[in-house]
């Protein structure tokens, strides 16, 4: 019993997912193309409504919410976050069925028509009412504290073998008895909110006209995802927003934010998009260590990751990361190559693109524009193979021995190095518009080999590109 006494007070932060994001090319009538994400309205009322998750290393999960917008009625709809900040309808303290919908969409289980009463009453709460499953694997608590306009549920996944009925018992003497005290020493941004209220529906005109854009709605929803973590700091620039819970002496933070918006202007004049950005809030989230780290990730992205130090999440939204004990100087590196990923899936509206042009200004970027290959590499063998790296999509890119999938992602760094290097002083330059002319095809037909096919032109094109690449490389 000492170790699920313990999980309220020495559980670990376990930070808020983003909503997850679907792309749409959008084409105002007053303005230039743009991407606009929309996402499921259970997912951003969610992650408004929740303020903090913790987790214990037997497997509890606790949870904390407040209720004091409407549930979604209907789960399937999508929309931008404009739209929901300006629709969100408050929850009216009478509703009973406003607040049993909002109960069902956060708990773990099908909640019963009639609640528990607490084992006694609890002082500084006005109301206090438990559900339980029944197997007896979850606690959900709704409590109202005196003085507070909203109402809160609590949600403890058990352990197997915890005892529910003591495990309520700890609840209401650890952690609602001591709400006050949980307010001050944890749930930072309750003192903020305490007296919020949402906006009302008959304002939701006026409101959508003065409400922030996109980005910065983004920006605040990322740094609500860690408001409630002490441990957790995010750290704001115009165009990206850093997430991390290193330890305050850490020079990383630093350094990376400098590093971002010099590289983010790099990839914006190397590779630039003619799609509006004003919108797009480039977002990175850094674990202490690597236990977190692979921890965060999903079930879709766990398969293969498990080596890695850095991944782009585009449904998520996110880069994430983890500091590794030899410091940072590798993870920087790393972060240029998956900050271009995550800078090209904004430019390209989220269509993937070829792996050709995604890896090798990838590796472009990553080696600081270092034109050594790093591996032996015959230029003949390889001239021959490059029509075909042209051709692949990224299961025929990642596949392959290890020597194989290297000299893919050497090739595909070399075509960039030579777009960028050597290309300019071919007679009459005929590659100045491979890149403008890939980006605006992939936007149009979402079809990388298409727009591959069109960046060139023609059959003989390509031919002449290859022949060139391979001069420019002898040459080297």
């Amino acid at each position: 019993m000492v170790a699920l006494a313990a999980v309220l007070w020495f559980a670990e932060p376990a930070p808020l997912d983003m909503p997850k994001a679907e792309a749409y090319l959008v084409t105002p009538s007053e303005g230039a193309r743009r991407l606009e994400d929309r996402y499921d309205e259970l997912d951003l009322w969610t992650a408004r409504t929740v303020l903090g998750r913790w987790k214990d290393r037997d497997g509890r999960y606790f949870t904390v919410s407040r209720l004091d917008t409407t549930a979604p009625m209907f789960l399937g709809a999508t929309m931008t976050r404009s739209s929901f900040a300006a629709d969100s309808e408050p929850l009216p303290a009478k509703d009973l069925d406003a607040l049993e919908l909002a109960i069902e969409r956060l708990s773990p289980f099908e909640i019963p028509d009639e609640p528990a009463p607490p084992r006694q009453n609890i002082r500084g709460m006005k109301d206090v009412s438990y559900w339980e499953g029944t197997n007896g694997t979850a606690i959900v608590c709704l409590f109202w504290p005196e003085n507070h306009p909203s109402r809160y549920l609590a949600v403890w996944s058990l352990a197997e073998g915890d005892d529910p009925d003591k495990a309520r018992e700890t609840f209401e003497e650890d952690f609602l008895a001591k709400w006050g005290e949980r307010v001050k020493e944890g749930l930072r941004s309750e003192l903020a909110m305490a007296g919020a209220k949402p906006p009302r529906r008959a304002d939701a005109n006026a409101r959508r006209k003065s409400l922030p854009c996109e980005r910065e709605l983004l920006r605040a929803d990322a740094f609500r995802s860690v408001t409630n973590y002490p441990a957790w700091h995010a750290t704001a620039a115009p165009e990206f927003a850093v997430l991390d819970d290193l330890p305050p002496d850490s020079t990383f933070v630093r350094a990376l934010t400098n590093e971002l918006s010099a590289m983010r202007r790099k990839y914006a004049e190397t590779v630039p998009s003619p799609l509006d950005a004003t919108n797009v809030l480039a977002v990175a989230r850094i674990f202490k260590d690597r236990d977190e780290y692979i921890g965060a990730l999903d079930d879709n992205e766990i398969s293969g990751m498990e080596w890695s130090g850095a991944y782009w999440s585009p449904r998520r939204r996110e880069l994430v990361a983890y500091l590794p004990p030899d410091g940072g100087r590798e993870l920087l590196k790393t972060f240029r190559h998956e900050a271009f990923h995550q800078y090209l899936s904004y430019a390209c509206s989220m269509i993937q693109a070829s792996p050709w042009f995604n890896e090798g200004y990838a590796q472009y970027f990553e080696d600081s524009e270092n034109p050594d290959w790093g591996m032996e590499v015959d230029l003949e063998a390889s001239a021959e193979l490059l029509p075909a790296v042209f051709g692949m999509d990224y299961g025929q890119f990642y596949s392959g021995s290890d020597i194989e999938r290297r000299l893919k992602y050497r090739l595909a760094w070399s075509v960039a190095y030579f777009l960028e290097k050597g290309a300019g002083e071919v007679r009459f330059d005929p590659f100045k518009d491979v890149k403008r002319t890939y980006i605006e095809s992939l936007l149009r037909h979402h079809d990388m080999q298409l727009a591959t096919a069109e960046a060139f032109g023609s059959v003989d094109n390509l031919n002449l590109f290859v022949s060139e690449w391979k001069k420019f490389w002898l040459e080297k």
